[in-house]
C-alpha cells in the first residue's frame, strides 16, 4: 500500500500523526506525574511557582524528543 503512495503524503501522514502522539503523551505524562505529586500542579504554577514550571517543561521536551526520534526513525 506504502508503494502506491506519493512518499510526500506518506510523511505528511506520519508527521501529523507524530504530532498527535506527540501531544497525547505529553498530556498522558503530566495527569499521571500530578497524580504521582502530592501538590496540584496547575495551583503551584498560578502562584509562579518555577521549579514545577521547569519540572513540566521537562516532561514535555522529554516525551518531545523521545517520540520526534521514534518518528525520525521510522522514515527510514
Amino acid at each position: 500500500m506504502t508503494e502506491s503512495l506519493d512518499p510526500i503524503i506518506l510523511n505528511i501522514i506520519y508527521a501529523c500523526m507524530g504530532g498527535f502522539l506527540t501531544l497525547l503523551f505529553m498530556w498522558l505524562g503530566c495527569k499521571i506525574f500530578g497524580h504521582i505529586v502530592s501538590f496540584s500542579i496547575p495551583e503551584q504554577l498560578k502562584n509562579g511557582n518555577q521549579a514545577v514550571g521547569q519540572m513540566i517543561m521537562g516532561i514535555y521536551i522529554g516525551i518531545g524528543v523521545a517520540m520526534g526520534l521514534v518518528i525520525g526513525l521510522g522514515l527510514n
